[in-house]
């Protein structure tokens, strides 16, 4: 957790500064006209839990539009009011709107408080202590005390740096892949299928500019996923227990604004904190998010959401074909592997984007990558499955032929007994199965209701504009932003890399095979891939038995 304040006001307000560390005296004038607002002259060395109150605010607040909202995309997901859900929760104002809305959500049904009286049935906060200050003990204990009083049971679990802190340059990402691994445990040891996240509509604004600076094509455009299915990084798979450990990450938020944030908090009256490295320039989503400024209002928001909702709508084709192709010819073996039957398949008679999708779903899920592989590997891999021969071939598709099973790998969980196992796999395949009633309902049936297939970002903004799903002025100003985090992006790509010297001793290989890969060679990639290919005479026929793979829904919309 980081340090942070908050200093807000949508009218006259009376703000309650509660420190939990020594200061001196310290004054805040609240002040802001649309969002919280504060000058660095103004931010404190630890953080602060504001609570900010108006009468004015409270009566101003639709809170029934915001739970009407929150319960329509619950239903969407699939998720009903018995299930077990767990919240991620930081603190900020979008986890504790999230918490105030799951809260409302799991109250307003036949479920209420647990036998205690003091905590709501089935619903479980788990709070991330990163560990990476000092004072960040104290942070989590202070948020896990404003969660409880909301009736929420919550679990703070304090990162584990094995391999020591990560450096500031990786400090974002690998705080998150820790954030996320943990709530994937957690989840798994409590035998709760369904995680929510607050990510909302401003953030999916801020990765498109992002991924836009970076290239990215439609599927990277479309951002983040409504729901998606994520699996335990660590786990040794024994028969079918890979079903029993994965959880479905739901984000409810993402037709909110950070705006509707600040108003669900104030709304039902609860505090929240800021994080001031939110506003540090050393990371790109920062500047974006300053870059964008007032632009995420008005016209300027409501066109890039539409872009964003476009291409969202080509990643449900994408998927839908990806779908299919994974039961038609993916079977998945009792020891985690997975067999690809390349005739089924028939790689040439497929589109590149749902190629390289189906790739990489089937690599996600035997490798259990939370992000999934990209750019110049993803071509490679690409080129080099449409070389494979088709006709009565089957490629195996593991984490490791040879090499012995890492030492973490293990089963961190066992249930108590199988009628627990069978009844949290059960009840994550009927969320599924009924957040599937509803995407059946936005079906993309061909091609042609897909716009921008196999378009890089400035082909993508160019498209979008020729049919009016912009203006001139938005694609002037995305544009503009992209060029701003591009030249920030070079700057800093130039800076490593006059630091660095090459390798000794190692062979780079191109992101395309210059000719097609042969019997027996073996190519080493990006330091991390070592791609090879051989014939065998023969192979058990026992590797190949088995159901097909059940992962029909991944990602969804």
């Amino acid at each position: 957790m980081a340090r942070g304040l908050v200093l807000c006001s949508q009218t006259r307000t009376i703000a309650k500064l509660s420190f939990f560390l020594p200061y001196p005296k310290l004054w805040f004038k609240p002040h802001c006209h649309h969002h919280p607002c504060y000058g660095p002259q103004n931010i404190p060395s630890a953080r602060v839990f504001c609570h900010c109150v108006s009468s004015q605010t409270l009566n101003l607040v639709d809170m029934a539009k915001y739970n009407e909202a929150f319960s329509r995309r619950m239903a969407m997901a699939g998720i009903k009011h018995h299930n077990r859900i767990a919240l991620g929760v930081s603190g900020g104002p979008d986890s504790m709107a999230l918490c105030v809305l799951a809260a409302s959500w799991k109250t307003e049904g036949l479920y209420g408080f647990d036998n205690s009286g003091k905590f709501i049935d089935g619903l479980f906060a788990i709070i991330v202590d990163h560990g990476l200050r000092s004072e960040s003990k104290d942070e989590a204990s202070l948020v896990g005390n404003r969660v409880s009083e909301m009736g929420i049971r919550c679990k703070i679990v304090r990162c584990d740096w094995l391999n020591g802190k990560p450096k500031q340059g990786h400090l974002q990402e690998s705080a998150r892949d820790m954030r996320y691994k943990i709530f994937q445990d957690v989840c798994m040891q409590n035998q709760i299928s369904v995680l929510l996240v607050a990510h909302h509509a401003d953030d999916q604004a801020e990765l498109f500019i992002l991924r836009s600076s970076r290239d990215s094509g439609v599927l990277g455009l479309a951002g983040m996923a409504f729901t998606s299915q994520v699996f335990s990084s660590h786990t040794n798979f024994c028969n079918n227990d890979w079903k029993n450990h994965s959880v479905l990450l739901v984000r409810p938020l993402l037709d909110f604004s950070k705006e509707d944030m600040y108003k669900i908090c104030q709304g039902s009256n609860r505090g929240w904190v800021e994080d001031p490295t939110n506003r540090s320039p050393l990371f790109a989503r920062n500047r974006i998010r300053a870059s964008l400024g007032n632009l995420l209002s008005g016209t300027f928001n409501s066109e890039l959401q539409a872009v964003i909702s476009v291409c969202r709508r080509t990643r449900i084709y994408v998927d839908q074909i990806c779908n299919s192709l994974i039961k038609q010819s993916i079977t998945v073996m009792d020891q985690g592997f997975a067999v690809i039957n390349l005739k089924t398949l028939n790689p040439s008679k497929i589109e590149d984007i749902c190629l390289s999708k189906f790739i990489t779903l089937v690599l996600q899920f035997v490798s259990q990558r939370q992000r999934p592989i990209r750019g110049s590997t993803s071509k490679l891999l690409l080129q080099y499955i449409r070389t494979i021969p088709c006709k009565g071939f089957k490629a195996l598709v593991c984490c490791s032929v040879d090499c012995p099973l890492p030492s973490n790998a293990e089963s961190f969980h066992t249930f108590s007994n199988v009628e627990e196992e069978h009844c949290f796999s059960d009840e994550l395949e009927q969320i599924i199965a009924n957040g599937k009633s509803y995407s059946n309902n936005n079906l993309v049936t061909n091609s042609s209701q897909a716009q921008f297939l196999d378009m890089r970002s400035q082909s993508v903004l160019d498209e979008a504009r020729r049919l009016d799903v912009i203006s001139e002025s938005t694609h002037r100003n995305i544009i503009s932003l992209q060029r701003e985090e591009v030249s920030h992006f070079k700057s800093k790509t130039d800076e490593v890399a006059s630091g660095c010297e090459s390798k000794q001793g190692t062979e780079h290989i191109a992101a395309f095979l210059s000719e097609p890969l042969l019997p027996g060679q073996t190519c080493y990639f990006m330091n991390r891939f070592i791609i090879s290919w051989k014939l065998s005479k023969e192979i058990s026929s026992n590797w190949f038995r088995g159901e097909p793979l059940s992962l029909s829904y991944l990602e969804g919309d």
